[in-house]
């Protein structure tokens, strides 16, 4: 086959698939878009949180002099920034002692605090 005759041919198939696809876009039916409103989301427990956080939005500069929308702001923080109960370390139960009353458990070793800094030669500059 002849250069001439391929491209004409790989052309018409082109011009083809391009009429096919704008034939089938055009006889789609467009489908109203769905909006959804926040004002009409029902909840089922009211947070009063939630409620002071938009009344201090409603104030704006207002809200930072207002104690209620301080209050709100910091309760809000520590519901996001604060440790969790369920993280943080439980006590182990008390193992009883020889007379059957329950021992005090040893202190708990906080690497942080028990720690203690490499020593500095002062002549040697060097750490131990």
């Amino acid at each position: 086959m002849d250069g001439k005759i391929l491209a004409r041919v790989g052309a018409v198939v082109f011009v083809a698939f391009a009429i096919t696809a704008t034939v089938i876009e055009l006889s789609r039916k467009d489908e109203p878009p769905v909006y959804r409103s926040l004002a009409a989301t029902t909840e089922t427990g009211i947070d009063p949180l939630k409620i002071e956080l938009r009344r201090c939005q409603q104030l704006g500069e207002a809200g930072t002099r207002d104690p209620a929308c301080l209050q709100a702001w910091a309760d809000n923080r520590d519901r996001f920034l604060k440790p969790s109960q369920a993280l943080q370390p439980q006590p182990a139960p008390l193992a009883p002692g020889p007379q059957g009353q329950p021992q005090n458990p040893p202190p708990a070793r906080d690497p942080a605090v028990n720690e203690t800094a490499p020593t500095i030669d002062s002549h040697t500059n060097e750490a131990r």
